[in-house]
């Protein structure tokens, strides 16, 4: 009973003992990471912009005298050719101030005659001591100041006549009319702009760059697409840019017309690409998904292969960020063929050991592999 007891007792201290003792460490999976190498090639940088097609020629007409509008002779997309009467004023006022300054000019044309017939008397008379010399002098001045008064009432009747055919407003320049800005009975001021007329011929894109683009804009090439027909692509050249930006948008204007002469509906929408090979430093494309910030400068997470094992060690490199295009950064600064992780960064820390799937078969394609 003794010994027994004894046993039972044993038994109880090892099982307490068991219970007690802690458990052994468990070996935690490396976390896998999806990486992509560093491959520094002719990258490009590529910017797209959004913009209208408009006329390369446009111009604002509008009535060089003002008035009530009477007749209204075009619409909106008709077609004009130089000289056709686009509207018509009420020129009542100006037919009578044309009469009125005919009226002083046929005068003003007597009085010289009658002042030359004085003169011409007073000559005649002061050859035989009849009128002094100090009244033929004053006969000359007489008549040359009546033949300039005539002169000057002559042109005033060509300005009013003149003003009475600009109350007739013809188009400048043919082309098509994009827009109209006044109505029958409106009363119009002098030189307001009433009809817009383009030249269908020349079209061209127009965009506005950003003052940071500016560099990259002077030295890239561009192709362009409209809204409308979205996989046609052409090419356009750079004709004109904005020396200042705009006051408002601080912005650039530029006008691309297009390399081969096409047709472009004007006012339609366009969107403009922009592409740049990059030569000033060496860039690669990586995913922008990769990329973080190091006290709050740009920065990757690169992992360190041991020895050709799926395995690495992760730290985080400062990188230079070039530019953007779609879902991808262009960076620089990093050795070539380093491996980038793409995905999961926010989770990763300096010295982290993370496991590379598929990075056995590197030797063959590191590339695809590392994707």
């Amino acid at each position: 009973m003794k010994n027994s007891n004894t046993a039972a007792a044993a038994l109880a201290v090892a099982f307490l003992l068991s219970a007690c003792s802690p458990d052994q460490p468990t070996v935690q999976a490396l976390r896998p990471v999806r990486v992509v190498e560093i491959s520094y090639d002719n990258a490009r940088e590529i910017n797209r912009y959004v913009g209208t097609v408009q006329s390369r020629h446009q111009v604002d007409q509008a009535f060089r005298v003002g008035g009530k509008v009477t007749q209204r002779k075009v619409d909106v997309g008709q077609i004009v050719r130089e000289g056709d009467v686009l509207a018509v004023l009420d020129d009542s006022d100006y037919r009578l101030a044309a009469e009125a300054s005919r009226q002083q000019w046929a005068a003003a044309v007597e009085q010289a005659r009658q002042a030359e017939s004085d003169r011409q008397r007073l000559t005649a008379l002061k050859e035989d001591g009849s009128v002094s010399a100090a009244d033929d002098e004053r006969a000359h001045t007489t008549a040359q100041t009546a033949v300039a008064t005539a002169e000057a009432e002559a042109r005033k009747l060509e300005l009013a006549r003149n003003r009475l055919k600009y109350t007739v407003l013809r188009a400048s320049r043919s082309g098509v009319v994009t827009s109209v800005r006044f109505e029958v009975g409106q009363v119009v001021a002098e030189g307001q702009p009433v009809v817009s007329i383009a030249n269908p011929g020349e079209p061209e894109i127009v965009v506005d760059v950003p003052e940071d683009h500016l560099a990259a804009f002077k030295a890239a090439q561009f192709k362009a697409t409209l809204a409308s027909a979205p996989n046609e692509a052409f090419d356009v050249a750079l004709r004109e840019l904005s020396p200042q930006a705009a006051e408002q948008t601080r912005t650039y204007r530029a006008r691309l017309k297009p390399v081969s002469a096409r047709s472009l509906p004007l006012g339609a929408t366009a969107t403009l690409v922009a592409e740049r090979e990059m030569e000033e430093v060496p860039v690669a494309a990586v995913p922008a998904s990769a990329l973080t910030q190091d006290r709050g400068q740009p920065a990757l997470w690169v992992v360190k292969p041991e020895d050709l094992k799926p395995v690495g060690t992760v730290r985080l490199e400062p990188v230079a960020v070039m530019g953007y295009r779609n879902d991808e950064v262009l960076v620089s600064g990093l050795s070539s063929r380093a491996l980038v992780i793409t995905a999961g960064v926010q989770k990763m820390a300096p010295g982290l050991r993370v496991a590379l799937p598929g990075f056995g078969d590197a030797k063959t394609n590191p590339q695809q592999a590392a994707r």
